[in-house]
């Protein structure tokens, strides 16, 4: 067997002098509580606080880091248990799962997925040998073990972990049920939701006409009409932040945003409620709802995240067999400057707008993102995203960004999970390649070892917390 190779000086540099600031730095932060304010757990771990299943549902099904990894060397997501839509076969045994995730854990040697992994069996379960198919089923009966105790359920993990809020993501359509669950038993100030609304504004979607129709039977708004829609979009957000939201959220093919008359508006709604729109007129109505959106965020305060750059189902086969969100994505190109225009033309100047963007097109990093958060008081960056939420991809953002937008355009952290048990390692992970890059500035007499101490504390803890609104 081999260790787990998890060093006390990971990801600090290699020169003596630089690393022991990065190592004072993080030492100062390093127990600071997490806050999560944008994630994908699922709110029922928390409301009924039932012991996790298995190692298998826990550590493999919910993560398309895991499996897309494992996809891309020829083993199928119907191996891996990954339920189909189309109601096809897959593996129900979480043994075997496991075993051919132990097979083939040698496949995540010096990616993310690795060291958040390493960092959870040796951390938090206090294994010591490296996952492997020979200890396999050891691994997969201790973990299962531990999980029926009382300290793995979801609350005491949130307590152990010093988790002090997390954010999960709901469409508009979610009734909240998980959430209202938790109203009044006080999780409910630690566990909040955030709006998605793509399944009603996204008009390629294979359902978008029945979610507006349902949209409309929610709210008791008429949501045929252009201004009944506008309405019951309204009222939804209302109802999200009586559950704690204080974000939306908007995963769009690309940042386009549109400023059309009330006429066209009107006409394009209708067009895309036909069900015979084509590209062109999904993509403008997208644009046109960031607008709207946007415009809905200066009155009621909800802090805007956009998502934009990933091209979503890129593997159609897999789509039509499995859903959505299967780890299927492919980052792309993407255009902000003149994207985001018409949106900043109309509300960038409003004192109550706060736009976070992300990308995963990391070229854009220094000539656009940079640049346009270092000027719009509506505007901050999210941290290195999906692909990049890496330790070089944290680097090459912080590089890029930093001189032109500073530190305080940007958000913190926020880890963007659906693997729970992975967040304090995800969070580690941030805290110390910040702790290096501060370590850098003071090493090269660019900041003072006082200010990059204030700096470690407000990219692990305050940031985040201001940008979302969390006070």
């Amino acid at each position: 067997m081999k260790p787990i190779l998890l060093h006390e000086d990971r990801l600090f540099p290699v020169d003596g002098k630089t690393r022991d600031i990065a190592r004072e730095l993080y030492q100062s932060v390093r127990n600071l509580p997490i806050v999560s304010p944008h994630g994908h757990t699922d709110p029922r771990w928390f409301a009924y606080d039932n012991n996790f299943g298995n190692a298998t549902e826990l550590f493999i099904l919910p993560d398309h880091y895991v499996f897309r990894m494992l996809y891309s060397q020829g083993i199928t997501l119907e191996q891996l248990g990954i339920k189909r839509w189309d109601g096809g076969e897959s593996e129900t045994d979480p043994k075997k799962i496991w075993q051919i995730f132990a097979d083939h854990y040698y496949l995540f040697a010096a990616t993310p997925s690795r060291m958040w992994l390493d960092t959870v069996f040796k951390d938090v379960f206090g294994l010591s040998d490296m996952l492997c198919s020979d200890n396999a089923m050891d691994y997969y009966a201790f973990i299962t073990a531990e999980l029926a105790k009382a300290e793995y359920k979801p609350r005491a993990l949130m307590d152990r972990f010093n988790i002090e809020l997390i954010a999960t993501t709901e469409g508009a359509l979610d009734s909240l049920a998980h959430h209202g669950a938790l109203k009044g038993s006080g999780w409910d100030k630690r566990v909040i939701t955030t709006f998605r609304p793509d399944d009603v504004v996204d008009a390629s979607r294979e359902d978008f006409v029945e979610n507006i129709a349902t949209l409309g039977v929610i709210t008791g708004e008429d949501t045929q009409r252009w201004q009944g829609y506008l309405a019951a979009l309204r009222q939804r957000r209302a109802f999200f932040r009586q559950h704690g939201a204080t974000a939306t959220d908007h995963g769009h093919p690309t940042a386009a945003t549109a400023d059309l008359s009330g006429s066209e508006c009107e006409a394009l709604f209708a067009k895309v409620l036909s069900g015979q729109s084509g590209a062109a007129e999904q993509e403008l109505f997208r644009a046109q709802m960031l607008t709207e959106l946007a415009g809905m965020s200066v009155e009621d305060g909800m802090v805007m995240q956009i998502h934009p750059g990933s091209f979503r189902n890129h593997n159609e086969s897999l789509f039509h067999k499995f859903g959505r969100d299967k780890g299927h994505d492919i980052p792309m190109q993407t255009d902000y400057v003149n994207a985001l225009r018409p949106l900043l033309n109309k509300y960038g100047n409003e004192a109550n707008l706060n736009i976070i963007l992300f990308t995963l097109d990391e070229t854009v990093y220094a000539r656009e993102l940079a640049p346009l958060a270092g000027h719009y008081p509506c505007l901050k960056l999210g941290p290195a995203w999906w692909f990049h939420d890496s330790p070089e991809g944290m680097l090459r953002f912080r590089h890029q960004v930093t001189e032109t937008a500073g530190f305080y355009n940007t958000v913190g952290f926020n880890d963007d999970t659906r693997a729970f048990l992975s967040i304090p390692a995800r969070h580690d992970v941030a805290r110390r390649i910040d702790c290096r890059f501060l370590a850098q500035l003071v090493t090269e007499h660019r900041l003072s070892d006082w200010e990059a101490a204030e700096l470690a504390q407000q990219l692990s803890y305050n940031l985040a917390k201001n940008a979302y609104n969390l006070g």
